[in-house]
């Protein structure tokens, strides 16, 4: 059983940075953790993956370059840190656990989900 708690949410112009933080506790450690989004009307999307042992992380082309995910074991946090931020990636992030981890990037394979923290991009 994991725990997540997504932070760090909020409103930024076009080009800015934000850092959304995701507070976990849990059971069993999770073999990987990843950050999705989803904006009203549109599906859930990856934006990044991360394995918990050897940290290795994967990023969809969409963020490649200006999101970069990291993790903290020690204060049990995962983070986002977001740059350049566009319009488009105004969405609910979420953050997602998994202890088998079957597929990286597919929001199936993830069983434990924060409840969102909204970023919004303004141009």
């Amino acid at each position: 059983h994991v725990q997540l708690v997504e932070s760090g949410g909020g409103s930024v112009q076009a080009g800015g940075s934000l850092r959304l933080s995701c507070t976990f506790s849990y059971t069993y450690n999770p073999y990987c953790m990843a950050w999705f989004r989803q904006a009203p009307g549109k599906e859930r999307e990856h934006v990044g993956s991360i394995y918990v042992g050897n940290e290795n992380t994967w990023y969809p082309d969409a963020v490649k370059g200006r999101f970069t995910i990291s993790l903290d074991n020690a204060k049990n946090k995962l983070y986002l840190q977001m740059n350049s931020l566009k319009p488009e990636d105004t969405a609910m992030y979420y953050c997602a656990a998994d202890l088998v981890c079957s597929d990286f990037v597919k929001d199936d394979s993830y069983t434990y989900w924060g409840q969102g923290t909204q970023v919004t991009v303004s141009s």
